[in-house]
């Protein structure tokens, strides 16, 4: 994990999956969620580790759990990790190990300190967010449970800086 001391200068956020239709988009859902209970503003996006949906809503199936749950995703469309978000966000957190894999073979060998697991912060013993894509309803919701834990988490951090 991040050190809580690197923490304090956190300024930027990026949550990375694969395709950035389900996990990521959710997650940045969540995160804005709980920025503004925590009254924090940060510049967060979410991007994917592929182009394959670029350009693509959210998953609609992302979208209607989300919005069960008052999450936004409104002008969220897909797009991937592009060489400038290393330099752009000081947090990049990716959904699973494949994920952060990828992003460590892209990022920069002194910026990889900026590089983690989403759910780095929760107390839950899962490491990594499971896709829903190819499952049912409930695992999207179960996705939402995770991301709000570990998201909420490191709101509270942020915010105690």
């Amino acid at each position: 994990m991040i050190d809580d001391k690197y923490l304090l200068n956190v300024r930027s956020v990026l949550f990375v999956c694969m395709g950035n239709i389900c996990r990521s988009p959710t997650a940045e859902a969540v995160f804005r969620q709980q920025m503004k209970r925590h009254s924090l503003q940060l510049d967060i996006d979410s991007a994917g580790t592929i182009a394959y949906h670029q350009g693509h809503a959210p998953d609609s199936r992302s979208i209607i759990a989300g919005n069960k749950r008052g999450l936004d995703f409104s002008g969220m469309k897909a797009r991937q990790v592009i060489d400038a978000d290393f330099e752009r966000f000081d947090l990049i957190l990716a959904a699973d190990f494949a994920n952060l894999n990828d992003l460590k073979d892209r990022c920069p060998a002194h910026l990889r300190y900026k590089l983690q697991l989403i759910l780095s912060y929760g107390d839950s013993l899962v490491e990594e967010v499971p896709d829903p894509y190819y499952g049912g309803e409930r695992g999207f919701e179960m996705v939402i449970n995770l991301l709000e834990a570990s998201l909420a988490a490191l709101a509270i951090k942020l915010a105690n800086r």
